[in-house]
């Protein structure tokens, strides 16, 4: 694959349609439709995707709670970026930070766009390979505040920027050395019916990805 990959997003038109809008999942990046059903078939709470050489699910929280957040992202999709910046931080700081829930990032490019979603995804594992789960969560975040700049060179700057070794990161994107991983997530959120993004589901009931209708879904586990 070349090492030219320019930003592709500012001329992407994402698709948030009254489809969209209707479903449990609100309006969203679609991938032949909205979100509808109210429940994930799979996986069940707690479900983890280590197998063989896969990377284990980026995790949040206690890992051993009684109340599972799960959540599916796609980082060219303007809405999870809206999520991720807006709605997650406070979710975590709430409930994640002091142990209540625990809280589950999986991959699930439609792709919005057909390079960048897996890409980005592929240089965000590739920093959870070498760096950790934590510097896995905030690469996660930066990538989502330059979306608009999804490319070789972001990747690598972001990297670089966060102390990590930028040029691997840069070569693991580009080669997409963690696509199984990348493509296991992606066939769970198949397996489970997600068809959008973001999907957010507590306790495998499906809600809308907004900091009120979680909390109280959260709430409720917990009563």
């Amino acid at each position: 694959m070349s090492d030219q990959t320019t930003p592709r997003l500012r001329r992407r038109a994402f698709l948030a349609g009254s489809a969209a809008a209707a479903s449990l999942a609100t309006a969203g990046c679609l991938g032949g439709g909205g979100q509808e059903q109210q429940t994930l078939e799979t996986p069940a709470t707690g479900t983890d995707t280590t197998t063989g050489d896969l990377l284990p699910t980026p995790v949040r929280g206690d890992p051993n709670a009684d109340v599972t957040v799960i959540v599916f992202e796609d980082y060219a999709c303007s809405h999870c970026r809206d999520y991720s910046l807006n709605v997650a931080p406070e979710i975590i700081s709430k409930y994640a930070e002091p142990g209540d829930i625990r809280y589950e990032f999986h991959d699930f490019p439609i792709p919005v766009d057909a390079t960048a979603s897996w890409e980005a995804a592929c240089a965000a594992r590739a920093v959870q390979a070498t760096e950790g789960q934590d510097a896995f969560f905030e690469f996660s975040k930066a990538l989502f505040e330059a979306q608009s700049d999804l490319g070789a060179d972001t990747y690598e700057r972001l990297a670089n920027d966060a102390g990590f070794d930028g040029s691997a990161i840069r070569t693991a994107a580009l080669q997409r050395t963690h696509e199984p991983t990348v493509r296991a997530d992606r066939q769970l959120g198949q397996q489970a019916g997600v068809t959008g993004t973001p999907t957010v589901a507590v306790n495998r009931q499906v809600v809308r990805p907004t900091v009120s209708d979680i909390s109280s879904a959260i709430d409720g586990e917990l009563a």
